[in-house]
């Protein structure tokens, strides 16, 4: 299960239209850090186009899905942690895969967006 945790508003660069991004993240798992060997609390995330307005979308918040999210290979690409500033080359991306399917939906780098719309942040309940 994943679960919409946000939405953004983009601009098709080609034709100039607005339209909403719903966010979705993955439940909970712990990755251990290439440079220091820690372990940290994270989550998969990726966004897909949706035909919602942003008020719909706003609604969407906290709905659960079935399908999850999945790493894929990408070519190589930096990503700047925003709070330690460090530069890092990534080579995969995220997608969500809906259940029962092998088509992938939203695939997306990791990349710093404009200011999230919404700030309310959410996690997956125990099922």
């Amino acid at each position: 299960m994943v679960i919409v945790s946000d939405y953004l508003k983009k601009v098709n660069v080609s034709s100039g239209q607005t339209f909403v991004l719903l966010e979705l993240s993955g439940g909970l798992e712990l990755v251990q850090s290439q440079g220091t060997g820690k372990f940290y609390a994270t989550s998969r995330k990726c966004r897909i186009p949706s035909t919602f307005s942003a008020d719909v979308a706003k609604l969407m918040i906290g709905q659960q899905i079935e399908g999850d999210i999945v790493r894929i290979e990408s070519d190589p690409y930096e990503y700047t942690n925003k709070t330690t500033g460090e530069v890092i080359t990534l080579a995969h991306t995220y997608a969500y895969r809906p259940k029962g399917s092998m088509e992938l939906l939203g695939e997306s780098q990791l990349e710093v967006v404009e200011e999230k719309i919404n700030k309310k942040s959410y996690k997956l309940a125990a099922v």
